[in-house]
Protein backbone atom coordinates (compact mmCIF):
# COMPACT_ATOMS: atom_id res chain seq x y z
CA UNK A 1 0.00 0.00 0.00
CA UNK A 2 1.14 3.40 -0.78
CA UNK A 3 -0.51 7.01 -0.40
CA UNK A 4 -0.30 10.19 -1.77
CA UNK A 5 0.15 14.07 -1.65
CA UNK A 6 -3.70 14.19 -1.87
CA UNK A 7 -4.17 11.94 1.11
CA UNK A 8 -0.76 13.77 3.61
CA UNK A 9 -2.79 17.12 2.76
CA UNK A 10 -6.65 16.06 3.53
CA UNK A 11 -4.66 14.65 6.76
CA UNK A 12 -3.28 18.16 7.50
CA UNK A 13 -7.01 19.71 7.30
CA UNK A 14 -7.72 18.46 10.30
CA UNK A 15 -5.78 21.23 11.94
CA UNK A 16 -8.52 23.89 11.27
CA UNK A 17 -11.24 21.96 13.00
CA UNK A 18 -8.85 21.16 16.02
CA UNK A 19 -7.73 25.01 16.45
CA UNK A 20 -11.47 26.32 15.32
CA UNK A 21 -13.33 24.78 17.88
CA UNK A 22 -10.62 24.13 20.44
CA UNK A 23 -11.22 20.41 21.08
CA UNK A 24 -9.18 17.07 19.16
CA UNK A 25 -12.13 15.36 18.90
CA UNK A 26 -13.31 17.20 15.44
CA UNK A 27 -9.07 16.41 14.22
CA UNK A 28 -9.23 12.81 15.17
CA UNK A 29 -12.99 12.43 13.30
CA UNK A 30 -11.82 14.39 9.97
CA UNK A 31 -8.69 12.41 9.85
CA UNK A 32 -10.87 9.05 10.76
CA UNK A 33 -13.16 9.90 7.53
CA UNK A 34 -10.00 9.92 5.44
CA UNK A 35 -7.96 7.06 6.30
CA UNK A 36 -11.54 5.33 5.81
CA UNK A 37 -11.63 6.94 2.49
CA UNK A 38 -8.24 6.30 2.00
CA UNK A 39 -8.83 2.84 2.73
CA UNK A 40 -11.74 2.18 0.63
CA UNK A 41 -9.54 3.68 -2.48
CA UNK A 42 -7.06 1.34 -1.90
CA UNK A 43 -10.29 -1.22 -2.42
CA UNK A 44 -11.29 -0.03 -5.23
CA UNK A 45 -7.62 0.26 -7.04
CA UNK A 46 -6.67 -2.33 -9.75
CA UNK A 47 -6.06 -5.69 -8.52
CA UNK A 48 -2.05 -6.03 -9.59
CA UNK A 49 -2.00 -9.63 -10.11
CA UNK A 50 -3.87 -9.30 -12.95
CA UNK A 51 -1.44 -6.98 -14.78
CA UNK A 52 1.43 -8.00 -16.75
CA UNK A 53 4.71 -6.34 -18.26
CA UNK A 54 6.65 -6.56 -22.36
CA UNK A 55 9.59 -5.09 -23.38
CA UNK A 56 10.77 -4.58 -26.81
CA UNK A 57 14.13 -3.74 -26.60
CA UNK A 58 17.41 -3.90 -28.25
CA UNK A 59 19.46 -6.23 -26.72
CA UNK A 60 22.80 -4.18 -27.55
CA UNK A 61 23.63 -0.39 -27.53
CA UNK A 62 26.50 1.31 -28.22
CA UNK A 63 28.25 3.90 -25.46
CA UNK A 64 27.38 7.41 -25.26
CA UNK A 65 24.58 7.12 -27.82
CA UNK A 66 20.74 6.72 -27.81
CA UNK A 67 18.46 3.06 -28.37
CA UNK A 68 15.22 3.48 -28.15
CA UNK A 69 12.50 0.77 -26.32
CA UNK A 70 8.81 0.27 -26.06
CA UNK A 71 6.95 -1.01 -22.47
CA UNK A 72 3.50 -2.34 -22.86
CA UNK A 73 1.35 -2.89 -19.95
CA UNK A 74 -1.51 -5.22 -20.22
CA UNK A 75 -4.53 -4.94 -17.62
CA UNK A 76 -6.16 -8.37 -17.68
CA UNK A 77 -8.04 -7.35 -14.92
CA UNK A 78 -12.02 -6.19 -14.44
CA UNK A 79 -11.15 -2.43 -12.95
CA UNK A 80 -8.69 -0.11 -15.16
CA UNK A 81 -5.21 0.94 -14.07
CA UNK A 82 -4.44 4.70 -12.89
CA UNK A 83 -0.80 4.68 -11.71
CA UNK A 84 2.63 5.39 -11.98
CA UNK A 85 4.95 3.32 -13.87
CA UNK A 86 8.84 2.99 -13.02
CA UNK A 87 11.34 0.85 -14.79
CA UNK A 88 14.04 -0.72 -12.62
CA UNK A 89 16.90 -0.12 -14.63
CA UNK A 90 20.55 0.77 -12.98
CA UNK A 91 21.32 4.38 -13.61
CA UNK A 92 24.23 4.26 -15.91
CA UNK A 93 21.16 2.50 -18.64
CA UNK A 94 20.30 6.20 -18.94
CA UNK A 95 16.92 4.95 -18.76
CA UNK A 96 14.09 8.21 -19.68
CA UNK A 97 11.81 9.06 -18.35
CA UNK A 98 12.54 7.38 -15.32
CA UNK A 99 8.36 7.64 -14.41
CA UNK A 100 5.55 7.44 -16.86
CA UNK A 101 2.00 8.23 -15.45
CA UNK A 102 -0.14 5.92 -17.42
CA UNK A 103 -4.09 5.08 -17.63
CA UNK A 104 -5.21 1.55 -18.97
CA UNK A 105 -8.72 0.12 -18.95
CA UNK A 106 -9.53 -2.88 -18.42
CA UNK A 107 -8.82 -5.78 -20.81
CA UNK A 108 -6.54 -3.55 -22.69
CA UNK A 109 -3.17 -2.65 -23.15
CA UNK A 110 -1.17 0.85 -23.47
CA UNK A 111 2.46 1.23 -24.68
CA UNK A 112 5.18 3.69 -23.54
CA UNK A 113 8.34 4.63 -25.67
CA UNK A 114 11.33 4.75 -23.44
CA UNK A 115 14.80 5.99 -24.47
CA UNK A 116 18.18 4.43 -23.17
CA UNK A 117 21.72 6.88 -23.15
CA UNK A 118 23.92 4.50 -21.65
CA UNK A 119 27.16 6.30 -20.16
CA UNK A 120 28.84 3.12 -19.13
CA UNK A 121 30.32 -0.09 -20.68
CA UNK A 122 28.77 -3.42 -19.73
CA UNK A 123 26.05 -5.37 -19.23
CA UNK A 124 22.75 -3.58 -17.49
CA UNK A 125 20.06 -5.17 -16.15
CA UNK A 126 16.51 -4.75 -14.23
CA UNK A 127 15.15 -7.00 -12.63
CA UNK A 128 11.37 -5.48 -13.06
CA UNK A 129 8.56 -2.76 -12.98
CA UNK A 130 7.05 -0.86 -9.93
CA UNK A 131 3.54 -0.48 -10.63
CA UNK A 132 1.48 1.70 -8.46
CA UNK A 133 -2.10 2.12 -9.06
CA UNK A 134 -4.30 4.35 -7.51
CA UNK A 135 -8.21 4.45 -6.75
CA UNK A 136 -10.93 6.63 -7.91
CA UNK A 137 -9.99 9.41 -5.21
CA UNK A 138 -6.07 8.96 -5.56
CA UNK A 139 -5.41 8.84 -1.64
CA UNK A 140 -4.45 5.31 -1.63
CA UNK A 141 -2.30 3.00 -4.26
CA UNK A 142 -1.57 -0.73 -4.54
CA UNK A 143 2.06 -1.53 -5.41
CA UNK A 144 3.69 -4.03 -6.50
CA UNK A 145 6.90 -5.18 -8.91
CA UNK A 146 6.04 -7.07 -11.73
CA UNK A 147 8.70 -9.35 -12.80
CA UNK A 148 9.83 -8.58 -16.51
CA UNK A 149 14.13 -8.46 -16.33
CA UNK A 150 15.65 -7.02 -19.34
CA UNK A 151 19.34 -6.67 -19.77
CA UNK A 152 21.09 -4.43 -22.21
CA UNK A 153 24.54 -4.71 -23.38
CA UNK A 154 26.67 -1.97 -23.68
CA UNK A 155 29.03 -1.97 -26.02
CA UNK A 156 32.59 0.04 -26.90
CA UNK A 157 32.06 3.61 -28.06
CA UNK A 158 34.53 2.41 -31.07
CA UNK A 159 35.59 6.21 -31.44
CA UNK A 160 38.64 4.92 -33.14
CA UNK A 161 36.04 4.07 -36.23
CA UNK A 162 36.68 7.74 -37.86
CA UNK A 163 40.86 6.13 -38.63
CA UNK A 164 39.57 3.53 -40.79
CA UNK A 165 38.66 5.03 -44.08
CA UNK A 166 41.76 6.42 -44.42
CA UNK A 167 43.06 2.73 -43.58
CA UNK A 168 41.01 1.20 -45.62
CA UNK A 169 42.14 3.69 -48.78
CA UNK A 170 45.81 2.49 -48.01
CA UNK A 171 44.99 -1.26 -48.26
CA UNK A 172 43.09 -0.15 -51.52
CA UNK A 173 46.38 1.13 -52.95
CA UNK A 174 48.20 -1.95 -51.80
CA UNK A 175 45.88 -3.93 -53.63
CA UNK A 176 46.35 -1.68 -56.70
CA UNK A 177 42.85 -1.09 -56.58
CA UNK A 178 43.63 2.60 -56.76
CA UNK A 179 44.99 4.77 -59.27
CA UNK A 180 48.52 5.97 -58.33
CA UNK A 181 51.48 6.93 -59.61
CA UNK A 182 52.96 4.21 -58.14
CA UNK A 183 51.49 0.98 -58.11
CA UNK A 184 50.62 -1.03 -54.80
CA UNK A 185 52.70 -4.21 -54.53
CA UNK A 186 52.11 -7.41 -52.43
CA UNK A 187 53.22 -10.73 -52.24
CA UNK A 188 50.18 -12.91 -53.28
CA UNK A 189 50.24 -13.76 -56.96
CA UNK A 190 47.02 -11.94 -58.56
CA UNK A 191 47.03 -12.66 -62.07
CA UNK A 192 48.79 -12.10 -65.34
CA UNK A 193 48.58 -9.09 -68.01
CA UNK A 194 50.20 -7.93 -71.16
CA UNK A 195 53.70 -5.64 -70.57
CA UNK A 196 52.80 -1.70 -70.40
CA UNK A 197 55.68 0.78 -70.99
CA UNK A 198 57.09 1.28 -67.38
CA UNK A 199 56.25 -1.80 -65.90
CA UNK A 200 59.05 -3.14 -63.72
CA UNK A 201 60.90 -5.99 -65.85
CA UNK A 202 61.52 -8.28 -62.66
CA UNK A 203 57.90 -8.72 -63.04
CA UNK A 204 57.84 -10.15 -66.59
CA UNK A 205 56.40 -14.36 -66.40
CA UNK A 206 59.08 -15.39 -68.99
CA UNK A 207 57.57 -18.88 -69.60
CA UNK A 208 53.80 -17.25 -70.00
CA UNK A 209 55.75 -14.62 -72.79
CA UNK A 210 57.06 -17.37 -74.44
CA UNK A 211 53.75 -19.48 -74.79
CA UNK A 212 51.76 -16.13 -76.03
CA UNK A 213 55.13 -14.43 -77.92
CA UNK A 214 54.21 -11.13 -76.47
CA UNK A 215 55.72 -9.73 -73.28
CA UNK A 216 53.38 -10.86 -69.79
CA UNK A 217 54.03 -9.41 -66.42
CA UNK A 218 52.95 -11.17 -63.14
CA UNK A 219 50.32 -9.04 -60.91
CA UNK A 220 50.55 -9.27 -57.25
CA UNK A 221 48.15 -8.63 -54.19
CA UNK A 222 48.48 -8.37 -50.92
CA UNK A 223 47.96 -11.63 -49.12
CA UNK A 224 44.25 -12.75 -47.82
CA UNK A 225 42.85 -15.38 -45.24
CA UNK A 226 45.38 -14.90 -43.21
CA UNK A 227 45.22 -14.97 -39.62
CA UNK A 228 45.25 -12.27 -37.04
CA UNK A 229 44.79 -13.03 -33.44
CA UNK A 230 44.16 -9.79 -30.74
CA UNK A 231 45.31 -10.66 -27.36
CA UNK A 232 43.47 -7.94 -25.01
CA UNK A 233 45.00 -7.52 -21.10
CA UNK A 234 42.16 -7.33 -19.29
CA UNK A 235 45.02 -7.82 -16.22
CA UNK A 236 46.20 -5.30 -13.41
CA UNK A 237 47.71 -3.50 -17.04
CA UNK A 238 44.77 -1.89 -17.94
CA UNK A 239 43.56 -1.17 -14.72
CA UNK A 240 45.59 1.80 -14.73
CA UNK A 241 44.35 5.00 -15.64
CA UNK A 242 45.36 7.09 -18.69
CA UNK A 243 43.60 11.02 -19.01
CA UNK A 244 40.88 9.61 -16.87
CA UNK A 245 40.07 6.32 -18.14
CA UNK A 246 41.55 2.60 -17.77
CA UNK A 247 43.97 1.85 -20.20
CA UNK A 248 41.60 -0.77 -20.81
CA UNK A 249 39.50 1.28 -22.83
CA UNK A 250 42.85 2.33 -25.02
CA UNK A 251 43.32 -1.93 -25.66
CA UNK A 252 39.58 -1.90 -26.59
CA UNK A 253 39.68 0.68 -29.32
CA UNK A 254 42.87 -0.56 -30.44
CA UNK A 255 40.80 -4.25 -30.68
CA UNK A 256 38.05 -3.14 -32.54
CA UNK A 257 39.95 -0.83 -35.11
CA UNK A 258 42.13 -3.68 -36.27
CA UNK A 259 39.41 -6.75 -36.30
CA UNK A 260 37.25 -4.21 -38.82
CA UNK A 261 40.60 -3.45 -41.06
CA UNK A 262 42.06 -6.99 -41.08
CA UNK A 263 38.09 -8.27 -41.85
CA UNK A 264 37.65 -5.89 -44.41
CA UNK A 265 41.09 -7.01 -45.98
CA UNK A 266 39.57 -10.52 -46.18
CA UNK A 267 41.74 -11.68 -43.12
CA UNK A 268 40.52 -14.04 -40.37
CA UNK A 269 40.56 -12.51 -37.36
CA UNK A 270 39.99 -14.07 -33.39
CA UNK A 271 40.11 -12.30 -30.22
CA UNK A 272 40.81 -13.22 -26.85
CA UNK A 273 40.31 -11.35 -23.44
CA UNK A 274 43.11 -12.33 -20.55
CA UNK A 275 44.42 -12.04 -17.01
CA UNK A 276 44.84 -15.02 -15.01
CA UNK A 277 42.27 -16.99 -17.38
CA UNK A 278 41.01 -16.15 -20.76
CA UNK A 279 37.61 -14.17 -19.85
CA UNK A 280 36.13 -14.17 -23.65
CA UNK A 281 36.79 -14.94 -27.32
CA UNK A 282 35.73 -14.72 -30.95
CA UNK A 283 36.84 -17.18 -33.31
CA UNK A 284 36.56 -16.82 -36.84
CA UNK A 285 34.76 -13.09 -37.20
CA UNK A 286 33.63 -11.79 -40.77
CA UNK A 287 33.63 -8.81 -42.31
CA UNK A 288 30.12 -8.23 -41.50
CA UNK A 289 29.45 -8.83 -38.26
CA UNK A 290 33.44 -8.34 -36.46
CA UNK A 291 32.20 -5.19 -35.24
CA UNK A 292 29.23 -6.43 -32.71
CA UNK A 293 31.00 -9.19 -31.65
CA UNK A 294 34.33 -8.06 -30.87
CA UNK A 295 31.88 -5.22 -29.37
CA UNK A 296 29.66 -7.17 -27.24
CA UNK A 297 32.71 -9.49 -25.98
CA UNK A 298 35.00 -6.37 -24.99
CA UNK A 299 32.11 -4.87 -23.68
CA UNK A 300 32.04 -7.35 -20.55
CA UNK A 301 35.69 -6.90 -19.93
CA UNK A 302 37.10 -5.18 -16.69
CA UNK A 303 40.43 -4.68 -15.48
CA UNK A 304 41.54 -6.69 -12.58
CA UNK A 305 43.57 -6.89 -10.18
CA UNK A 306 45.34 -10.00 -10.89
CA UNK A 307 48.52 -10.26 -12.75
CA UNK A 308 48.06 -12.05 -16.54
CA UNK A 309 49.04 -15.39 -17.46
CA UNK A 310 51.48 -14.62 -20.28
CA UNK A 311 52.76 -18.38 -20.47
CA UNK A 312 49.04 -19.62 -21.70
CA UNK A 313 49.61 -17.01 -24.70
CA UNK A 314 51.72 -19.86 -26.92
CA UNK A 315 48.96 -22.45 -26.45
CA UNK A 316 46.11 -19.97 -26.80
CA UNK A 317 47.80 -19.22 -30.49
CA UNK A 318 48.34 -22.43 -30.97
CA UNK A 319 44.78 -23.66 -30.31
CA UNK A 320 43.25 -20.91 -32.93
CA UNK A 321 46.37 -21.82 -35.77
CA UNK A 322 49.21 -23.92 -36.74
CA UNK A 323 49.99 -21.81 -39.13
CA UNK A 324 51.92 -18.34 -39.26
CA UNK A 325 49.90 -15.44 -38.16
CA UNK A 326 50.23 -11.76 -36.53
CA UNK A 327 49.75 -11.61 -33.50
CA UNK A 328 48.76 -8.36 -32.11
CA UNK A 329 49.19 -8.11 -27.53
CA UNK A 330 47.65 -5.32 -26.64
CA UNK A 331 49.10 -4.01 -22.96
CA UNK A 332 51.79 -2.61 -22.20
CA UNK A 333 55.19 -1.95 -21.56
CA UNK A 334 56.03 -0.65 -18.19
CA UNK A 335 58.92 -1.33 -16.54
CA UNK A 336 60.66 -4.79 -16.11
CA UNK A 337 59.21 -6.22 -12.61
CA UNK A 338 55.90 -5.56 -14.62
CA UNK A 339 56.23 -6.71 -18.10
CA UNK A 340 58.77 -9.67 -17.17
CA UNK A 341 56.05 -12.11 -17.94
CA UNK A 342 55.19 -10.58 -20.92
CA UNK A 343 59.26 -10.49 -22.15
CA UNK A 344 59.67 -13.70 -21.54
CA UNK A 345 57.07 -15.42 -24.06
CA UNK A 346 57.89 -12.98 -26.48
CA UNK A 347 60.97 -15.16 -28.08
CA UNK A 348 59.05 -17.89 -28.53
CA UNK A 349 56.10 -16.14 -30.05
CA UNK A 350 58.38 -14.54 -32.70
CA UNK A 351 60.05 -17.05 -33.79
CA UNK A 352 56.84 -18.36 -35.46
CA UNK A 353 54.86 -15.48 -35.89
CA UNK A 354 54.64 -11.84 -36.98
CA UNK A 355 53.90 -10.04 -33.38
CA UNK A 356 53.28 -6.68 -32.57
CA UNK A 357 52.85 -5.36 -29.11
CA UNK A 358 51.14 -2.21 -27.99
CA UNK A 359 52.90 0.08 -24.86
CA UNK A 360 50.77 3.28 -23.83
CA UNK A 361 52.40 6.37 -22.86
CA UNK A 362 50.95 8.71 -19.92
CA UNK A 363 50.58 12.00 -21.81
CA UNK A 364 51.06 13.55 -17.84
CA UNK A 365 54.26 11.59 -17.06
CA UNK A 366 55.69 13.14 -20.25
CA UNK A 367 54.88 16.68 -19.08
CA UNK A 368 56.40 15.87 -15.97
CA UNK A 369 59.69 15.17 -17.60
CA UNK A 370 59.71 18.19 -19.92
CA UNK A 371 59.13 20.42 -16.98
CA UNK A 372 55.59 21.76 -17.77
CA UNK A 373 53.89 20.22 -14.69
CA UNK A 374 55.04 22.39 -11.57
CA UNK A 375 54.45 21.09 -8.36
CA UNK A 376 51.47 22.29 -6.29
CA UNK A 377 52.45 25.11 -3.68
CA UNK A 378 53.59 24.13 -0.75
CA UNK A 379 50.95 23.89 2.71
CA UNK A 380 52.00 26.65 4.98
CA UNK A 381 52.89 26.14 8.45
CA UNK A 382 50.75 26.51 11.84
CA UNK A 383 51.18 30.35 11.10
CA UNK A 384 52.11 30.94 8.11
CA UNK A 385 55.61 30.03 8.37
CA UNK A 386 58.02 27.16 6.27
CA UNK A 387 57.90 23.60 7.40
CA UNK A 388 60.89 22.62 7.85
CA UNK A 389 60.33 18.74 6.75
CA UNK A 390 58.77 19.49 3.51
CA UNK A 391 60.99 20.76 0.50
CA UNK A 392 60.29 23.99 -1.50
CA UNK A 393 58.43 23.96 -4.87
CA UNK A 394 61.86 23.71 -6.77
CA UNK A 395 62.99 20.85 -5.22
CA UNK A 396 59.87 19.24 -5.74
CA UNK A 397 59.64 20.17 -9.03
CA UNK A 398 63.46 18.20 -9.10
CA UNK A 399 61.94 15.27 -8.27
CA UNK A 400 58.59 15.10 -10.32
CA UNK A 401 61.29 15.23 -13.18
CA UNK A 402 63.64 12.71 -12.08
CA UNK A 403 60.49 10.27 -11.18
CA UNK A 404 58.92 10.90 -15.11
CA UNK A 405 62.27 10.63 -16.24
CA UNK A 406 62.92 7.06 -14.21
CA UNK A 407 59.59 6.33 -15.36
CA UNK A 408 59.82 6.90 -19.24
CA UNK A 409 63.37 5.72 -19.30
CA UNK A 410 62.09 2.37 -17.85
CA UNK A 411 59.24 1.72 -20.66
CA UNK A 412 62.31 2.47 -23.19
CA UNK A 413 64.26 0.02 -21.56
CA UNK A 414 61.55 -2.54 -21.64
CA UNK A 415 60.39 -1.54 -25.53
CA UNK A 416 64.33 -2.37 -26.65
CA UNK A 417 64.51 -5.88 -24.87
CA UNK A 418 61.07 -6.69 -26.61
CA UNK A 419 62.52 -5.33 -30.54
CA UNK A 420 65.15 -7.20 -29.64
CA UNK A 421 63.41 -10.16 -29.68
CA UNK A 422 62.17 -9.60 -32.70
CA UNK A 423 58.55 -7.81 -31.70
CA UNK A 424 57.29 -4.72 -33.25
CA UNK A 425 56.36 -2.48 -30.80
CA UNK A 426 53.79 0.41 -31.26
CA UNK A 427 54.15 3.13 -27.97
CA UNK A 428 51.91 6.24 -28.06
CA UNK A 429 49.64 8.37 -25.78
CA UNK A 430 46.54 6.68 -25.85
CA UNK A 431 44.37 8.28 -28.83
CA UNK A 432 47.36 7.63 -30.93
CA UNK A 433 47.49 4.25 -30.10
CA UNK A 434 44.87 2.22 -32.45
CA UNK A 435 45.75 4.19 -35.60
CA UNK A 436 49.35 2.96 -34.95
CA UNK A 437 48.11 -0.39 -34.19
CA UNK A 438 46.38 -0.67 -37.85
CA UNK A 439 49.15 1.38 -39.61
CA UNK A 440 51.67 -1.99 -38.02
CA UNK A 441 49.23 -4.08 -39.60
CA UNK A 442 49.21 -3.02 -42.87
CA UNK A 443 53.03 -2.50 -42.92
CA UNK A 444 53.00 -6.58 -41.95
CA UNK A 445 50.64 -6.68 -45.10
CA UNK A 446 52.35 -4.92 -47.58
CA UNK A 447 56.36 -6.32 -46.90
CA UNK A 448 54.73 -10.13 -46.61
CA UNK A 449 55.20 -10.54 -42.58
CA UNK A 450 51.92 -12.32 -42.64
Amino acid sequence: MAISGRFVALLAVAIVPTVLLGTAWAGLAWAGVVLLAAVLDVLLAADLRHVRVERRMPRLARRDTTADGVLVLVNDGRRPVRGIVRDMWEPSAGHAPRRLEMRVPAGERRVARVRFAPFRRGRRTTVGVAVRAFGPLGLGARQRVLDAPGELVVTPPFRSRRHLPSRLARLRELDGETTLQLRGHGTEFDSLRDYVRGDDVRSIDWRATARRQDLVVRTWRPERDRRVIVVVDAGRAGAGRVDDEPRLDTFIESALLLGALAAAAGDRVDLAVLDDAVRGRVHGASRSDVVQRFGETLALAEPGLAATDWSAVPTLVDSITTARALVVLVSSLDSVGASGDLLAVLPRLARRHAVVVTSVVDPMVEQMASGSVEATPRPPGPRGGRVPSLPDRAERNVYRRAAAERTLLDADGVADVARRAGVEVVRAVPEQVPPLVADAYIRAKATGRL
